[in-house]
Parts: C-alpha cells; structure tokens; sequence
C-alpha cells in the first residue's frame, strides 16, 4: 500500500488527484505544500501530490519554487482535475446570501469566484485558509450561522455541508494539473483508475549564459528542428539577484534514447545549464456531474 502525502485536511482538490491516480493508498494531510515536499525528503511518506498550475491562476510558484531550490523530487506523474468550485454553508438559514458575512477558503479559490462573490457577497469578508478542505471543515466544526466556504463535493459530502450554490467559479474551463514527485530512487507506479492517460512529459529547468545574446532563440530551436512541442515554457527568478532568471520548459516527449538526450547535449554545448525535473505519464480525471452529486449532498 503507498504512502501518499497532500495538501489537507480532507476533501481538497488535491486529494482527488491523489485518488485518481493511487490504488487504496495511505493517505496524509498536511497544511501546507513545502510540508507535503519535505514529507518525502525525511521519509514520513513515499509519494507527494501536489498543484502545479491552474489554468486560470497560473502556476504555483510555491511549488516550483520549492521543488527548484529546496528538494531533490523529481517529478513521475501527472494529473489534470477539472475545478468545480461551490458555494457550501452549515446552516441552512445562509441560503438567503444577504445573511453571509464570511466567506473562508484557498486565496485560489477565492480568486477562481471573483465575479460571483462580488456580485452576490460584496461586503462579506474573505477569510484565506491553506486548502478548500481546511476551509470546510472549519465551518463544519463551527456550525457558522454567518459563514460559507468555497469548496468542491467532495468536502460537502466529507463535512456534511449545504450547497448554497453549485459552480460559481468565473470560468468554465477550469483545470489544475498536479504532480507526483517522490525520491530520486523511489519507483512508482501509477494508473488513473478510468483510463485518462493523455500522454508523456518531460520538464527541464535551464539557464541561459549571461553573456550570450539570442540565447533563447538557440535554446527553442534545438528543440523545433527536431519537432519536439513545447506545452509550456516559462520563467522564474533564480533569487540570486535582479534580471537572473531560469526557465522551466515541458516537452510533450519523454524521455527517449535519441530526441532528447540529443536536446541536452545541444542546450550544453550553448553553455547552458540543465536539469531533468522529471519524465512522466500524464493523465486527466473526467468532470464529474455536479448536478447528480448536487442532489446527494445532505446536510
């Protein structure tokens, strides 16, 4: 049976992604995503799930940040989960919006709602928490007459919450791609548990020569003349000063014995510097019908 770390408690996004991808695992909540990283580096679990980018918000720099500059995990697999976001309260009486002077949950969260809290709850106060579960089981425990939480179905099953409002979230499309990362000598083994696998990946962090001007046009070329696609690239600060940046690239190859060790080669012949963050399975959890488990949802 592994052993999973994630962002808890209960009932967040990222447990849903742990459940996606593991078979029956022992599961562990922690509060916040460096705890779920360091987790695996000290041996408390095998295995750590958590956000990497949202499409709406972006990447989560928390966590690249950490996995660039704090811990050795590379990345073994991946996992899109649709974000369906709903308005859930304790007391009934909070279905008059009038009535609600508190809305807790993830400054994501939070964010993903914009137009519907603006609209609906202007003066309520927004109360950030580490997780949409850490959020609904506040209230659960609370039995807030005045507050709702921003959260999905699975923490209104969890918690016994009302749905106020299903899918307030500000767009439609709206997904987050998470990461396993685990030991560099650690194997796992994944397998979404209704098929969904989307592909393989392979991440590179790289940085540029500072004395190489059109650095960045050589580094993308080696790339397209071997008719590699780039699902992202992006920048981020080495922290070692202004204008020093690295950059974190996903190809949609993994990792052959050709194409992309030929890659390497040519970006350290440029004299930049590289290193494998991780090659992997991809994988996509279907939208849930929120409808159906809208229904299903007691208090």
């Amino acid at each position: 049976m592994p052993s999973v770390g994630y962002l808890g408690p209960q009932g967040t996004f990222t447990e849903l992604a742990v459940d996606a991808v593991f078979s029956a695992p022992a599961k562990q909540g922690f509060k916040t995503i460096p705890a779920v990283m360091d987790a695996v580096s000290d041996g408390t679990v095998e295995s750590a799930v958590v956000p990497l980018e949202n499409a709406i918000e972006g990447s989560v720099n928390l966590t690249l940040d950490h996995l660039i500059h704090k811990k050795d995990l590379p990345i073994v697999g991946e996992v899109t989960v649709p974000i369906e976001q709903h308005l859930l309260i304790a007391n009934d009486e909070l279905q008059d919006f009038a009535k609600i002077e508190k809305v807790y949950s993830h400054p994501h969260a939070i964010a993903q709602c914009h137009e519907f809290l603006q609209e609906n709850v202007p003066d309520a106060e927004i109360i950030y928490m580490n997780s949409t579960g850490e959020a609904a089981k506040k209230i659960e425990e609370e039995q807030s007459k005045t507050a709702a939480v921003i959260a999905n179905m699975l923490a209104a099953k969890l918690y016994r919450l009302t749905v106020a409002q299903a899918n307030i979230h500000d767009y439609e499309h709206n997904h987050t791609r998470f990461v396993v990362l685990t030991k560099p000598d650690h194997k796992q083994t994944l397998s979404l548990k209704d098929g969904g696998k989307t592909g393989e990946k392979t991440t590179l962090m790289v940085t540029l020569p500072s004395d190489y001007s059109g650095a960045l046009h050589h580094v993308l070329s080696a790339f397209a003349w071997r008719r590699l696609n780039l699902s992202k690239i992006e920048s981020r600060p080495m922290k070692t000063g202004l204008g020093h940046y690295f950059f974190v690239i996903d190809v949609d190859q993994g990792m052959d014995e050709v194409l992309m060790p030929g890659v390497i080669e040519e970006l350290k012949a440029l004299q930049c510097g590289v290193r494998v963050l991780g090659t992997y399975p991809c994988y996509t959890l279907q939208a849930q019908d929120s409808k159906k488990e809208e229904t299903a949802t007691p208090k």
